[in-house]
């Protein structure tokens, strides 16, 4: 098939290209640059050993998106800010990236008649569960600025379902991103002071003197750090992959699915299992908990 990946040029979205060029889909990416590099998709290119099509644009221009939407059968859309931590300081442009991109994204496939969707959510619309592992039926209750875009967002598109019978989706809230493509040729390497904790502990591991600073030491879990899913990024993308077989067949509405390992892990815990797998001693301090983080 022909696919258009909304944020194909970050994290997820390079990793995700790797697999769709490899199960051999020709794949169309619609990045602002924002956050993905133009050196992933070089990288995604030289592992796969096929061509990405690169559209650079804004996921809001609705006019910019049409003509990149010509030829598609379907669209994973992953073009979404994602820093908790940043949300709460810029909550109007979460709300304005998340939201009216999605709704511009929406109404440029019903113009040019694509009819099915994977959507990149998260876990993060769950809030502070009181269930742990968290099934897809908890009740919605996010606790931060991107949770509550990312809710809204499942919104839209439930609401574009409805109005249009002929749409399908799957939506997939996805828990904590982490890892490398086996090649070692891409992987995570954010602009600037990374928000979650993995890019964090490698550079604390990498350079010297540096230590990793830890929110939160009196959470109610074993060691009082906070408790995540921590699930590979070639799981994540392979997922995708999966789904999108899975909305070509649909009938239309909207699935909704989890993905995660089902297995939690303190920052401790993963901080010194990191140690053991690097042979790195990382230094650690105890700061303030973060606004928008939850327990587990």
């Amino acid at each position: 098939m022909k696919l258009l990946v909304c944020g194909g040029a970050g994290y997820l979205g390079s990793h995700l290209c790797v697999t769709l060029l490899q199960v051999g889909h020709d794949v169309r990416v619609y990045d602002d640059f924002s956050t993905g590099t133009r050196r992933a998709l070089a990288r995604a290119e030289a592992i796969t050993g096929r061509t990405l099509e690169v559209v650079e644009g804004d996921v809001r221009d609705g006019a910019r998106l049409r003509p990149a939407l010509a030829g598609v059968h379907a669209v994973l859309h992953l073009a979404a800010k994602k820093s908790v931590a940043e949300s709460a300081r810029r909550p109007d442009a979460y709300r304005d990236n998340n939201v009216g991109g999605t709704i511009a994204l929406l109404a440029a496939m019903r113009a040019e008649g694509v009819r099915r969707l994977v959507f990149s959510s998260s876990a993060a619309v769950y809030g502070d569960a009181t269930v742990v592992p968290v099934p897809e039926q908890a009740p919605l209750r996010p606790t931060s600025v991107y949770g509550r875009t990312k809710q809204h967002m499942e919104q839209v598109v439930a609401e574009r379902a409805a109005a249009w019978p002929e749409f399908a989706a799957v939506s997939l809230r996805y828990f904590n991103p982490v890892g490398a493509h086996p090649s070692g040729r891409l992987g995570e390497s954010p602009r600037g002071e990374p928000d979650n904790l993995m890019p964090r502990l490698a550079r604390a591991a990498g350079t010297r003197g540096a230590s990793l600073r830890v929110f939160g030491g009196d959470y109610p879990t074993p060691d009082g750090t906070c408790v995540r899913d921590y699930v590979h990024v070639q799981d994540l993308a392979q997922a995708h992959a999966a789904a999108i077989e899975c909305v070509v067949r649909s009938d239309g509405g909207v699935t909704t699915l989890n993905l995660g390992t089902g297995r939690g892990t303190s920052v401790l815990q993963l901080l010194h299992a990191f140690e053991q797998a690097s042979g790195r001693r990382i230094p650690y301090e105890i700061v303030d908990r973060r606004p928008g983080d939850i327990a587990a």
